[in-house]
């Protein structure tokens, strides 16, 4: 079970000891590409259980091979959203648990200039709103992506929306709250600050080029 933030209130951490075993390795910069997608794939999965949690169903009726019985399924669609490029890593490793959800993309880049974020492609299932929607992104730094994804989503009738990330810092999770307060924010581990630079301390490096191996781990 995800404990609740003392602090953070729209943030759930993951206590679970496997979740806990996965992300230690997944930290470790001798864990190479493939392994460190696998774990961000499997560590998703786990926690996708907690995450559904709340989505309403309705009673259908099943014909066992023996007799008429009453089951339950999903009243509402769900759509997944990574945020390109490091959210895709993440993606697999809930819809092994839950293939009938759709997926979206919301690719955003920011302004070297104003160093805000922009939005530079995004396709989305055109009913959207009508159902969930959870925003996919390993690393929760400034928050300034998530917002922006969000916000897209909102504009395109979403009202229903969380956000699954691997490792948070507490500066993104307040921008979040700020801009956002209805959204929930679920994580592998809440990290202890941003650096100068605006990297996750203690983290685990950017996401994007470990999954993809465009850098040297």
């Amino acid at each position: 079970m995800p404990t609740h933030s003392d602090s953070l209130f729209n943030l759930k951490v993951f206590d679970h000891p496997l979740i806990r075993h996965k992300l230690a390795i997944a930290r470790d910069q001798g864990t190479h590409s493939a392994d460190f997608r696998r774990l961000l794939n499997e560590i998703a999965g786990l926690m996708t259980y907690e995450v559904s949690r709340r989505f309403d169903t309705r009673t259908i009726t099943v014909q066992t091979p023996l007799e008429e019985t009453i089951g339950h399924q999903l009243s509402r669609p769900v759509t997944l959203v990574p945020i390109l490029r490091a959210g895709l890593s993440m993606t697999d490793g809930v819809m092994q648990l839950f293939p009938e959800a759709r997926v979206g993309h919301i690719g955003i880049r920011r302004d070297e200039t104003t160093h805000r974020p922009v939005t530079y492609y995004a396709k989305l299932p055109h009913d959207v709103g009508d159902g969930y929607a959870i925003v996919i992104d390993p690393m929760l730094a400034t928050g300034g992506s998530a917002c922006a994804a969000i916000r897209y989503l909102k504009e395109a009738g979403c009202r229903d929306i969380q956000m699954v990330c691997l490792v948070v810092a507490p500066e993104g999770v307040r921008r979040v709250h700020n801009e956002h307060p209805d959204v929930m924010v679920h994580a592998a581990a809440l990290d202890r600050e941003l650096d100068s630079n605006a990297y996750i301390r203690p983290g685990l490096g950017d996401a994007g080029d470990r999954v993809f191996g465009t850098i040297e781990v």
